[in-house]
């Protein structure tokens, strides 16, 4: 169906991709990964005929359509069923032939073929594709010109589903989806008839949909079987055989490199000597594996407080005259991790503001503890970042009394080295953006973290990094997020916002997952407050409530063990700069004949540091080791 034949592109004179090959055949669903910058929506470009490559073929099987989900989303006054429909082009110009054709043998072909691509349906197949990606019937019915951006970007991924192309490219579909969008997706694309090539972050995606993985890496296209998890195992283990081919040939070159070196010179055993250097020739050079190291992220712990956090009494808010939510009754302790769940404009990123005080109570009341830090992080404040500023710049109006080195030592932990943090906001990535606001947002520790689609900007590595940080945080946090694996990895509570107002949700995501897929099938669905015998899949996802409750109280449990590791751990550097401070003492010129009594007393102190720097670095082992211990049992119960 797709063939990429020996692809070269270069910009600017770097080459993206160096003899790249793969071959997609019809009907393959196939998931491409790789770092952010790696060139994949490129290869797109590419493929779609957008751009020109500098070597190389692509090819589609004759006649193939491709289909991929414009930049400009439709934003003209046609209704958006009708937008969804004028995007098979076929029907619409049958459509449209049929109005005006006289030859009865023509308008027979006409009608033959609307048959044949099953147009009579199409209004019907076109609703059930809006209705999944989150528009009522009636809001089909309005003109496109009256929705925002993401929500027309909504229809034009709406318009590429229903005209099924045979092969469907798609870039990040889920970035302008919600959950219950997402989660619809997935299912639609894993029953998709044609062939699929998916560009994604999110690996829940990655799990469910490709039966194939493609990573590009090196320049190249490297394709591994099955799902995004069987990749990694696959990758992690092509890795290993190749360290151990390279220390195999590195040893094997050694030894005939020892041999020419001791007998080169006697005439004796001269063409032996040169045997081997033919040997050395051909040993084909395996190369190192270099993997980019990604930073961290670091979210200081709080300083403790009492719960609750805050407490919501028949509370209710809205914008102006306008409400929005109301009886609300809820609470949040310092040790709660809460996921939102409900369908976008029911009310998540509303409850979001009135916690983080971005919002008035409209009525009831809201108790919050009187010395709580919020630090509330929305996708839109990527925009509200000062273009003309840098990361050091931000550093440095947080840390007015530190040194330069101070600042860009906290700019470098933040993941702005030398190269970074002097280059202009305007100029980051995505990624980068993202990660500047949470560098910023937390730097004071706050005791609640309120995040609202916190990944769309991060590649599976950064997500990953964000899962570690948000599992060793030692505060609240309320998430938003379309990301499965990030709530199922981060959360231990979930909400749902629907009907105007919020209630918990006493099951897990898969629970939800198929609340969302039987709500879109016509399937009778629950209210929030409906009660539901517990037995079957309810008395299962309670159990399983249960268990992410004592998995949160063993995570309370063993945050004293990592406290201490990390007590220790600072410990051994402290004694460590104070060994550095006295050796550079010591070594000042003509010290010991200045000061015989001085250098024989700064010599006695240093072997009593490297004494406390032994026991100091015993200790931080001990209790690093006994925290790994705690953690790996929490992680596996």
């Amino acid at each position: 169906m797709l063939h990429i034949n020996e692809l070269t592109y270069r910009v600017e004179g770097r080459a993206l991709l160096a003899r790249a090959t793969l071959a997609v055949p019809a009907g393959q669903k196939v998931g491409l990964v790789g770092r952010n910058g790696a060139g994949k929506s490129t290869l797109f470009a590419l493929i779609r005929g957008a751009l020109a490559p500098d070597d190389g073929t692509i090819s589609l099987q004759r006649n193939a359509r491709l289909g991929h989900v414009a930049q400009e989303a439709p934003a003209g006054p046609e209704s958006l069923l009708e937008t969804v429909l004028a995007a098979d082009t076929e029907r619409a110009a049958l459509l449209a032939e049929a109005e005006t054709a006289s030859d009865p043998h023509r308008i027979a072909d006409i009608h033959t073929r609307l048959t044949d691509i099953d147009a009579h349906s199409a209004p019907a197949r076109a609703g059930r594709i809006l209705a999944g990606l989150g528009f009522s019937a009636e809001e089909q019915a309005r003109p496109c010109a009256d929705f925002s951006g993401g929500w027309r970007m909504r229809v034009a991924l709406a318009g590429v589903l229903f005209s099924a192309p045979d092969v469907l490219l798609l870039d990040e579909p889920s970035n302008y989806l919600d959950l219950e969008g997402t989660l619809w997706l997935t299912d639609y694309l894993r029953t998709y008839p044609h062939t699929v090539v998916l560009i994604s972050h999110d690996r829940e995606i990655l799990n469910a949909v490709p039966d194939m993985i493609v990573h590009l890496t090196e320049k190249r296209l490297f394709p591994y079987p099955g799902n995004f998890d069987r990749f990694e195992r696959l990758r992690a283990q092509r890795i290993e055989q190749q360290l151990q081919l390279k220390a195999r040939q590195d040893e094997q070159r050694r030894h005939l490199q020892a041999f020419v070196d001791r007998f080169r010179a006697k005439a004796s055993k001269a063409r032996q000597a040169q045997s081997r250097l033919k040997a050395i020739a051909k040993l084909a050079p395996i190369p190192d594996i270099v993997e980019e190291r990604m930073v961290p992220f670091t979210f200081p712990d709080p300083r403790p407080l009492a719960s609750p956090l805050i407490r919501l009494e028949d509370a209710a808010t809205g914008y102006g005259e306008t409400r929005i939510l109301s009886g609300l009754n809820l609470r949040i302790d310092s040790d709660d991790r809460i996921a939102l769940l409900g369908k976008n404009g029911n009310g998540k990123s509303t409850l979001a503001k009135l916690l983080s005080g971005r919002l008035p109570l409209q009525a009831g009341a809201l108790r919050k503890h009187k010395k709580v830090d919020i630090a509330y992080i929305a996708q839109h404040q990527l925009d509200e970042l000062d273009a003309a500023r840098t990361p050091y710049d931000y550093f440095e109006a947080l840390m007015p009394e530190a040194t330069i080195a101070q600042r860009r030592s906290r700019c470098a932990a933040a993941g702005f080295g030398h190269a970074h943090a002097d280059l202009a906001v305007g100029k980051l990535s995505g990624g980068e953006k993202a990660r500047l606001l949470l560098a910023v947002a937390t730097f004071h520790g706050p005791h609640m973290l309120i995040l609202d689609e916190p990944t769309n900007h991060l590649d599976i590595d950064a997500r990953s990094a964000l899962i570690t940080a948000l599992a060793e945080y030692q505060g609240a946090v309320i998430l938003i997020s379309h990301d499965v694996h990030l709530i199922e990895t981060s959360i231990d509570r979930l909400w749902l916002v629907a009907d105007g107002t919020v209630t918990p949700f006493e099951g897990d995501v898969d629970d939800y997952r198929r609340l969302v897929l039987e709500s879109e099938r016509g399937a009778p669905r629950p209210g929030p407050g409906r009660e539901r015998p517990a037995s079957g899949p309810q008395a299962s996802a309670e159990a399983r409530a249960t268990a992410r409750r004592e998995a949160a109280e063993r995570r309370r449990e063993i945050a004293p063990l990592r406290k201490a590791a990390e007590a220790a751990e600072k410990r051994c550097h402290a004694l460590t700069d104070r060994r550095a401070a006295i050796d550079a003492a010591l070594g000042e010129p003509g010290l010991f004949e200045r000061n015989a009594e001085r250098a024989l007393q700064l010599t006695r102190e240093r072997g009593q540091v490297e004494k406390e720097i032994a026991a100091a670095e015993a200790a931080w082992l001990e209790a690093l080791e006994a925290y790994e211990t705690a953690r790996a049992e929490v992680e596996g119960a």
